[in-house]
């Protein structure tokens, strides 16, 4: 592995030209980018450049056999200014999980949180003030290689690009239960943040937005009995007072959200179970009044209620809570996020 980072800064920034007050979620990016390869068997040294364009051979594996993975993070601003990360190895080890599942040769921690630390240094002023927006981070690792032989490629790259982001979701949520598609399957790679996982969605909720529903909420491959995700987030279901959540498994991604939630929650003194739950289960704790909450969680959004779902033609609508724990555990990992709260788990990291 080469060390130390080479820095190519843009000649005119184009911050003046981003309205700050109305950021849209990940579609306008920051001057900069990092780009590291790995070629000849070893990452070469990590270049901080100009965002542009990536140039590729047609034959580079990517586009024949989908070896892609990705993360998504955030940077946020404190009160004084700070620089601040939430969690960040836990998103570069479970980078390398995915890696390692697509035969994707993985990044040293410290030349991924070195090369992190530099990017947001040299676009400091890219990260948002204003509440409730962030700089959103996406690192991504592909194969670069050549051929057209089915095998792994024998040259990769790590791009990390990033985002001034405001809120992921706007307005209230309404998702249908699914009953045919599954996101994916034992065995499979759904627990890596695989870009082919999130291709194969696109369709199953493409015919739910047509029905008038915002996500879908993903159900087990192989009887869809068992509730799994919702969209591209874990999910959470509050029945009575207690919160539940699935396991998770080889079709489950392991969030990082989501174990946040899980253990402010029990820090709430909030009775928290994981484990399957059937939607025969949720559906009769909705028509009994039992059924209080349902929320997705994850990194873009980090907490996004759900206001109701369908199954099976029929509608569910959710109650309005003042004090839902939603509202209370979003603003628990934002205020730990943001500096307003102390984190007595380390998570915060300061730059």
């Amino acid at each position: 592995m080469k060390s130390n980072i080479e820095i190519q800064r843009i000649e005119k920034s184009r911050i003046d030209s981003v309205d700050f007050n109305n950021l849209p979620f990940g579609s306008v990016y920051s001057d900069h980018m990092l780009e590291c390869d790995f070629v000849n068997g070893e990452w070469q040294t990590p270049v901080i450049k100009p965002y542009a364009p990536i140039s590729l051979d047609p034959a580079a594996k990517i586009f024949h056999y989908g070896q892609s993975i990705f993360e998504g993070m955030k940077a946020y601003k404190d009160e004084e200014g700070n620089t601040l990360l939430f969690r960040p190895l836990d998103n570069c080890k479970r980078l390398n999980k995915s890696a390692e599942r697509l035969v994707i040769p993985q990044i040293p921690e410290d030349v991924f949180m070195e090369g992190l630390k530099k990017l947001l240094e040299v676009d400091n002023a890219w990260i948002p003030t204003n509440e409730g927006s962030s700089l959103y981070i996406r690192p991504f690792m592909f194969a670069s290689g050549l051929g057209f032989h089915a095998s792994p490629a024998d040259a990769y790259k790590l791009v990390i690009c990033t985002a001034p982001s405001g809120a992921y979701f706007a307005g209230k949520v309404k998702v249908l239960i699914e009953e045919k598609y599954a996101r994916a399957a034992n065995g499979g790679v759904g627990f890596a943040k695989a870009g082919g996982n999130y291709a194969a969605q696109f369709y199953p909720t493409q015919l739910a937005i047509e029905k008038g529903y915002n996500q879908v909420i993903w159900t087990d491959d192989n009887s869809h009995e068992y509730i799994e995700e919702a969209g591209a987030m874990n999910i959470f279901i509050r029945i009575n007072d207690t919160l539940i959540t699935s396991p998770t498994s080889d079709r489950i991604l392991d969030g990082i959200t989501r174990k946040s939630v899980i253990q402010i929650a029990k820090d709430m003194d909030i009775d928290v179970e994981v484990r399957k739950i059937s939607v025969s289960e949720v559906i009769s704790a909705a028509q009994s009044g039992s059924l209080k909450e349902m929320f997705g969680a994850g990194t873009a959004a980090v907490i996004s209620p759900i206001a109701g779902f369908g199954f099976q033609e029929t509608d569910f609508d959710l109650p309005e809570l003042e004090n839902s724990f939603a509202s209370t555990i979003k603003k628990a990992i934002t205020d730990i996020q943001t500096n307003k709260a102390d984190d007595p788990y380390g998570w915060r990291v300061k730059l």
